[in-house]
């Protein structure tokens, strides 16, 4: 069934999803996106809405060429995951201490540690964690690497010493799940917090101004090409944001895993090795035999064997996944369930009640702060897997049993 392809556009745009599902503004921004000299191929994800920039759930193949705006703000955005070898039988009926013991080793929203946090400190605390690399080693060359980025951030580097291993806000989360055989999975998913924002609205500002972004359908599309220092600059950044993105949340599920080995202090609670994917990011790759920057936005890569993971929303499942490496996707799948409505439309339509209703069973914040988060405020992620099995195949299906939001 899919791909279709969308009609009036100038770079072949293929979709997992039919246009009539595509609420027209959408549409109308992939046709701009696709519209761009630059652009080789946009692919389309299930899970598209409208995005600040560029389309969610869109992955955009472009020769010598990317767009910040197109990457969006949150630089490096990804899902983190862990199994445990915790079982549903050893949880309490009652996990609002668990999620308190998480909520004060996590910092949410826009707060931060007090102080950063000791990373050689805390892989001891969580000796027998199968960290990833990204936890174990280079640090020092990571931060000192900050005096390289855009000097507009030099004076965000305590800050961004402070955020490494917080959660933020909005769609970001930190989740205890259950798989089908009832074994205890750790899933949160954050980016690359304010030093991301900044810089990206640094570089999104530059390549506005430049001279070939004049005539653009839409502003919020200029990019940078390659061979010109803007587009150095830009890469530079965008590879430390990632790499921050990746770190941040490497520490987040070490201090997760440390809170939920301290909560069942009474046994020996192991993990397996963490699986990691971006979804805001850009790569270089080869598609259709040719070398081009692929920009994921609100995507994962899906190549023969990758590993990934697929949210829904704080009320129903997720999905770790394996990619089949299909080309015609770009070697791409959807990064999530999608919004179906926006945050401001959901706010109006439902109410703490509906809330209540819709996360029954799963310990989490119930007020009106998290409204916007509802369920229902997104699409079916059941639908949103069946459409991309050509795509990818399911692994685990996880349903969460906790969760913890800004």
């Amino acid at each position: 069934m899919f791909p279709v392809e969308l009609r009036g556009t100038r770079a072949q745009t293929l979709m997992w999803a039919h246009e009539h599902e595509v609420e027209p503004a959408a549409l109308q921004q992939l046709r701009n996106i696709a519209a761009l000299e630059w652009v080789y191929g946009v692919r389309v994800m299930p899970d598209v809405h409208l995005g600040k920039g560029a389309t969610v759930g869109s992955v955009i193949a472009m020769k010598d060429a990317v767009s910040p705006a197109a990457v969006g703000v949150d630089i490096g955005c990804g899902m983190e995951a862990v199994r445990t070898s915790l079982k549903a039988s050893d949880l309490p009926d009652n996990l609002h201490a668990l999620r308190s013991r998480i909520e004060a080793a996590v910092p949410v929203g826009f707060a931060a540690h007090q102080d950063p946090v000791n990373v050689n400190r805390l892989n001891a605390e969580v000796s027998g964690h199968r960290a990833s690399s990204t936890l174990r080693s280079g640090w020092d060359r990571f931060w000192k690497s900050f005096d390289a980025l855009d000097p507009a951030v030099h004076s965000r580097e305590s800050k961004a010493h402070k955020q490494m291993g917080t959660l933020g806000g909005g769609n970001h989360f930190c989740e205890v799940c259950l798989d089908l055989d009832g074994q205890v999975w750790i899933l949160l998913h954050s980016g690359s917090r304010n030093i991301g924002k900044e810089l990206a609205e640094r570089h999104m500002a530059v390549a506005r101004a430049l001279p070939h972004n004049r005539d653009l359908p839409d502003k919020d599309l200029a990019v940078f090409v390659s061979g010109t220092p803007e587009m150095d600059a830009y890469r530079r950044d965008l590879t430390w944001a990632q790499e921050y993105a990746a770190r941040n949340r490497a520490v987040m599920l070490a201090l997760v895993c440390k809170a939920v080995r301290d909560e069942f202090s009474e046994r020996e609670v192991s993990f397996d090795q963490p699986i990691s994917c971006h979804h805001n990011y850009v790569a270089e790759e080869v598609i259709d035999g040719m070398k081009m920057l692929v920009t994921r936005k609100g995507a994962v890569r899906a190549g023969t064997g990758d590993l990934a993971l697929i949210p829904g929303s704080m009320g129903t499942r997720s999905y770790v996944v394996r990619g089949k490496g299909n080309p015609d996707s770009f070697y791409s799948a959807s990064h999530g369930a999608g919004r179906r409505m926006s945050r401001n439309a959901a706010k109006r339509q439902f109410t703490v009640a509906d809330l209540v209703k819709q996360t029954e069973g799963v310990e989490s914040r119930k007020d009106a702060g998290v409204v916007d988060e509802i369920p229902a405020a997104y699409k079916d992620i059941d639908q949103v897997i069946a459409a991309q099995g050509n795509l990818v195949d399911v692994v685990h299906t996880l349903r969460q049993v906790l969760c913890v939001k800004g």
